[in-house]
């Protein structure tokens, strides 16, 4: 540790003696003071070591019992406020319905009430007939199916989640691998029977949206209106426009885009034949809302604080967006697993991994983080109206049982694709 050097002076008592110097702190010391400072250094030593001991047996004790890590720790307390959200949420629920209920029972009383006094009036009189007794049969029908099924009083769920969910991420290499797979004949799910404004048919849908019930709310372009079609349902719904190609309140010009506002419980669409982004109602059709205006909106989305991105192809940006980096394709418009030809549509997955609809190859790639090339994930078998084939997909979509759903614009049809 040290050598001699009869020159220096001790850096503690500064005295001209028989000093050595330390290599580690490159100070001189006589050697009294060369004895205190390797003490002090034994010193640092045992801390250290006290040190490792102690996150030994912690790490010990974690493998022992793993329920007692702090990650652990944070999904029980998400646990808890969860469950003293719904049990809030439920209690309120039972405290209204217990008030409605004591009012339609107030009132089904009051029915009964005067319906006795009418059959006692009707008792006493003695003067009746068929008719009379058809009416009152039918009012204590009445009353009594009231009182058993009030028709004022019913439970909705809505489509919003009031709990945020939470997942486990890693950066863990084995983790990341994990790769869905889905059957490669697709199910149609909306349209598919031909190009038509029928409440069966699509024109060139654009864009979807997936709620909770696993209901569809599509941008059925050149029908000029946003279609729900429920889950196994052969028809869908007109939601918004779908009154000719005109810029009113309940009018769309060729939509584009959907997405939910959770927030305000509405849907968001871009309507670029009006230079516009609307919001819009499901159960009030007229009462629309232009929340953006002069503006050829071909895409949008919605982030989870309700802000609004929207893309603006004559300014050629999107609005709230910063310069990226490629993740996919970048290799010129061609067919190899390299190459994308016109993609559309693109969404991600709970592992960061990259779905595109790459139109103009009538496929969905998936590219993951790191990747020099993209797999096929359906189609990918030439253009065509079969169920393993595409014609110009645009939109793609997850539910919540990550089945994947394709806007397969050419064939005016969605296609799901159930995850194996």
């Amino acid at each position: 540790m040290a050598t001699a050097n009869s020159r220096a002076k001790c850096s503690i008592c500064n005295k001209a003696n028989a000093t050595c110097l330390c290599s580690g702190c490159s100070k001189d010391f006589c050697f009294q003071h060369l004895t205190e400072h390797r003490q002090i250094l034994d010193q640092q030593l045992n801390k250290i070591i006290d040190d490792h001991d102690h996150h030994q047996q912690a790490v010990i004790q974690q493998t022992q019992n793993p329920l007692n890590s702090s990650l652990i720790q944070q999904i029980n307390q998400w646990e808890t406020n969860s469950i003293e959200t719904i049990q809030q949420t439920a209690q309120q629920c039972r405290e209204t319905l217990m008030k409605l209920t004591q009012k339609s029972i107030n009132d089904v009383e009051k029915k009964f009430v005067e319906l006795s006094k009418k059959l006692k009036e009707i008792r006493e009189e003695n003067e009746f007939n068929e008719i009379d007794l058809n009416y009152f049969q039918l009012k204590l029908t009445q009353i009594t199916k009231e009182f058993l099924q009030p028709s004022n009083i019913s439970i909705r769920q809505e489509s919003q989640e009031f709990i945020n969910k939470i997942s486990v991420v890693s950066s863990f290499e084995q983790i990341q691998i994990k790769k869905n797979k889905y059957q490669q004949f697709g199910i149609t799910v909306a349209g598919g029977n031909g190009e038509g404004h029928q409440l069966n048919q699509l024109s060139s849908p654009w864009r979807m949206f997936i709620d909770n019930d696993t209901s569809i709310y599509t941008t059925d372009s050149w029908n000029d209106r946003i279609v729900e079609w429920k889950l196994n349902s052969n028809t869908g719904q007109i939601i918004a426009g779908g009154n000719e190609w005109e810029n009113q309140n309940n009018q769309l010009n060729q939509p584009t885009d959907i997405v939910f506002d959770k927030k305000n419980n509405s849907f968001i669409v871009s309507d670029p034949g009006n230079k516009r982004v609307i919001r819009c109602f499901d159960q009030n059709q007229t009462n629309q809302q232009i929340i953006i205006s002069n503006i050829n909106c071909w895409g949008l989305t919605i982030d989870k604080n309700g802000f609004i991105y929207v893309s603006d192809p004559e300014n050629h940006e999107k609005k709230d967006a910063k310069e990226g980096t490629i993740v996919a394709g970048g290799n010129g418009e061609e067919n190899s697993l390299k190459q994308l030809d016109h993609p559309q549509g693109v969404i991600v997955d709970h592992l960061g991994q990259i779905y595109v609809a790459d139109s103009w190859n009538h496929r969905v790639m998936r590219w993951c983080e790191g990747d020099e090339k993209g797999e096929i994930v359906v189609g990918g078998n030439g253009q065509g109206n079969q169920s393993n084939q595409l014609t110009w997909p645009i939109g793609l979509s997850f539910d919540n049982e990550e089945n994947l759903y394709v806007v397969d614009a050419g064939n005016h049809r969605i296609q799901k694709y159930e995850k194996i």
